[in-house]
């Protein structure tokens, strides 16, 4: 019998999504936590561009290498994440996987700022048109700017963090608890972007609003992983879907 994506099963699914979850989890704190903590230095831009400088290779692997793989694996996950939640709500689970790719799109545009960087420290025709001390100081706006574009992409996947925690509540397949999680998470990343971007003093997030929404990225892939789906709840949906 051939077997094709069509006839993978909502298990499956989970479980897959829950392997992209985990993977973009691991790769993203390289990008943005393990790397710039070995690179930057807060406050010292001859410091930080002389960091990159001395090994650029494996800042590049550490930062666009790593922020590659999320993007492949966000792009995959929209549309996993879709499959799943259809069965409650085609209209809201596809407005989900839209701000999720919104996101993606930002995020992989923003990638820009690194290439800028690097253009700079590799000493090409336009590097010349500056002093040390101005290349320094634009190596950290570039970073900076990264840093802004990051938030930006965050507050167009709000809509799907809060769409998401809804449509588990009500899937009956998913823990409600999951779901009140990713509300609760999408509300902390509103405030949390909206903070980073209108708010001149608001520079760091809150310990609550960091410590919720990793509880609810932690826990709904390892939910997905040993659980998946309940599937006489997820057969009751489709039937919904199909006979409306």
């Amino acid at each position: 019998m051939k077997t094709n994506i069509r006839e993978m099963s909502p298990s499956a699914y989970a479980r897959f999504a829950g392997v992209l979850y985990l993977v973009i989890t691991v790769a993203a704190i390289f990008a943005h936590m393990v790397i710039p903590e070995q690179f930057i230095v807060v406050g010292d831009a001859a410091a930080t561009a002389a960091n990159i400088a001395a090994d650029e290779t494996a800042f590049r692997l550490g930062t666009v290498g790593s922020e590659l793989i999320i993007l492949l694996s966000e792009i995959v996950l929209a549309v996993v994440l879709y499959v799943l939640l259809k069965p409650v709500s085609k209209t809201l689970s596809l407005i989900a996987a839209v701000s999720r790719l919104a996101m993606t799109t930002i995020h992989g545009l923003n990638l820009l700022n690194y290439y800028l960087v690097f253009q700079l420290l590799n000493g090409g025709s336009i590097a010349t048109a500056f002093s040390p001390d101005q290349i320094n100081a634009l190596v950290t706006l570039f970073l900076d700017a990264h840093s802004i574009g990051f938030t930006i992409g965050i507050a167009f996947l709000v809509p799907h963090v809060l769409i998401l925690g809804t449509l588990i509540v009500q899937s009956g397949y998913f823990p409600k608890v999951l779901g009140f999680l990713f509300i609760a998470a999408g509300i902390g990343y509103l405030f949390d972007a909206t903070g980073l971007l209108l708010v001149a003093s608001y520079t760091t997030t809150p310990g609550v609003i960091a410590a919720v929404i990793a509880a609810a990225e932690i826990a709904f892939p390892i939910w997905l992983l040993v659980k998946g789906v309940n599937m006489d709840r997820w057969q009751n949906h489709t039937l919904a879907l199909e006979s409306a």
